[in-house]
């Protein structure tokens, strides 16, 4: 069964991406491709994935100009029908409204806070409120703008959920299910499950998962399938 797992096809080889996917497709239900993936194989190669696999997409391109230049690359995508596009919600108000009246098909997703800063390094760019208050402000404006889903760490997800209510689609990104000690570079993290109670709709979840594929297609698979069991159980 599949559960609400976005699994982040964070690779420069694109057979390994297109592995990837087709082998956890069963216990996945959507597949992030990034900036990474789009810069070496363009719309061409996430149509070719799209073909040859059926899999549903999450476009993480985060968009970031003025309103005009955004709104035409949401338009340049269009035809890729992804299921979410995103873009940085601190773009701005007309940014976001600009990229989701280019696209109102997709589900614009709104960045709010990357889950790689920490309080000091938001400080330090000029934030001038700590992590949480300036999440759920960029989360009340990007939804008011038309943005239809968000990213924010599971840290503030249940904060935000309260701010938006229940439509927006919340997908959190640093979780690290219970059999991983992280050492990479998430820094505001929480277990999926507990993130999913918080008021989360999807998961983001790659290295837990596709590190297995040093160990071969199955071993992929089985990984896939227990965080998906985890996920399912709570």
């Amino acid at each position: 069964m599949k559960a609400p797992i976005i699994l982040a096809v964070d690779t420069s080889d694109f057979d390994t991406a297109l592995a990837w996917i087709k082998n956890t497709k069963d216990s996945v239900s959507v597949f992030k491709l990034g900036l990474e993936f789009y810069l070496n194989f363009g719309s061409a190669g996430v149509s070719r994935i799209i073909e040859e696999t059926g899999a549903e997409i999450f476009l993480d391109l985060k968009l970031h100009d003025i309103p005009h230049t955004v709104a035409g690359a949401a338009k340049a995508i269009a035809h890729l029908s992804p299921k979410f596009l995103t873009v940085h919600a601190s773009g701005g108000r007309e940014m976001v409204k600009a990229a989701a009246l280019a696209v109102p098909e997709v589900s614009v997703t709104a960045v709010t806070i990357l889950t790689s800063l920490s309080e000091e390094d938001l400080f330090e760019v000029g934030f001038a409120s700590p992590a949480l208050e300036s999440a759920v402000a960029l989360a009340k404006m990007a939804v008011s703008a038309g943005a239809k889903s968000l990213v924010c760490s599971p840290l503030e997800t249940a904060a935000i959920r309260s701010a938006v209510g229940t439509e927006p689609i919340i997908i959190t990104p640093g979780v690290r299910p219970l059999t991983e000690v992280g050492s990479d570079d998430q820094k505001r993290t929480m277990t999926p499950a507990d993130a999913i109670a918080q008021g989360a709709n999807y998961v983001v979840i790659g290295r837990p998962i596709t590190s297995a594929w040093s160990q071969g297609p199955q071993a992929l698979r089985d990984k896939a399938a227990a965080i998906a069991s985890e996920i399912l159980s709570n």
